[in-house]
């Protein structure tokens, strides 16, 4: 097959996924390079051999990604294009996800108790840090999807009030319900705004100093700062506490708590991938065997079923 034809393939494939809701930005750069690599060795190239190297070549790592991100796209070839090969999903070793670093609820208290303490003082920048931290912690939102959200988007007198999250990862929008507590604190935050004159001056919830909405990377070094400052993150150059880690630690406390009540856990996923904005219950899968709190309740029902004391 041509150069050009591939590029043609690559053009419909990228359309497809864009319309069932996928962004494509850098998947659809990587496709184009591996086109590119694909063209340069000819017409006659075997796609799934080419496909392997490629993928395999990569001096960033992420091999396996890189191959099953070819292999989809082969496969839409090849309803085509019948002599068309698809690689193999295991030909290339599969780097292993790191492990979560859990923030336990008093590290996350302390995280909003220090936000409160920052500077300047008599301005709303300490209630926006710490009731974003609460938010992400309380509802596992991501951090731009909390950036995001407009006045219009907080519903907090409705039954039960909610959050309309749009433009997200995946492109997909929903609608996440608040716990009554996490409702009254972005009630208590929406009070300081107006009685500290930030209303007004922006359609954002989350107000920064300058009216505007808030910056992320701002944000992100913030609570950095924070998390070194009370010890539950190592020096600069070191991994540790991060804004994304609140919403590990909302999926794991969740699923730890429905494993403690005896809840069979893998029927809730599906639920629990919606709430947090999965594009696959893959994602949400990951929390099951990624740390022991939702491990060890299972284990011990395991053991009770073994010893005649009771139902796995």
């Amino acid at each position: 097959m041509t150069g050009e034809a591939w590029r043609r393939h690559l053009e419909a494939y990228v359309a497809l996924r864009r319309a069932i809701g996928f962004a494509m930005r850098r998947e659809a750069r990587l496709l184009l390079d591996f086109v590119e690599h694909l063209a340069r060795r000819g017409p006659d190239a075997p796609a799934a051999q080419v496909a392997v190297e490629w993928a395999s070549a990569s001096a960033e790592g992420q091999h396996a990604r890189r191959l099953s991100l070819v292999r989809g796209f082969l496969t839409m070839v090849r309803a085509a294009e019948p002599g068309v090969d698809v690689p193999g999903a295991g030909l290339v070793r599969t780097s292993k996800r790191p492990t979560p670093r859990i923030l336990a609820p008093h590290e996350i208290l302390a995280l909003m108790e220090a936000a409160r303490a920052l500077g300047p003082r008599d301005t709303l920048r300490p209630h926006t840090v710490a009731t974003v931290i609460g938010l992400l912690a309380s509802c596992g939102l991501r951090a731009g999807e909390a950036i995001r959200l407009d006045v219009g988007h907080v519903d907090l007198v409705g039954d039960p009030p909610c959050l309309e999250v749009h433009r997200t990862k995946f492109r997909k929008s929903r609608l996440v319900p608040l716990h009554p507590t996490t409702a009254a604190a972005l009630q208590t935050y929406a009070q300081q705004r107006r009685d500290l004159g930030y209303d007004g001056l922006s359609s954002a919830f989350f107000v920064s100093e300058r009216g505007d909405r808030l910056n992320y990377h701002v944000l992100a070094r913030t609570f950095v700062q924070l998390a070194r400052r009370l010890g539950l993150r190592g020096p600069v150059g070191t991994r540790g506490g991060s804004l994304h880690k609140l919403r590990h630690s909302f999926a794991v406390a969740r699923l730890a708590a429905w494993a403690q009540q005896g809840v069979v856990v893998r029927d809730r996923l599906p639920a629990l991938a919606v709430y947090l904005g999965h594009v696959s219950p893959q994602n949400t899968y990951w929390y099951l065997t990624a740390t022991p709190p939702v491990l060890e309740p299972a284990a011990a029902r395991f053991e009770a079923f073994v010893d005649g004391k009771g139902a796995p």
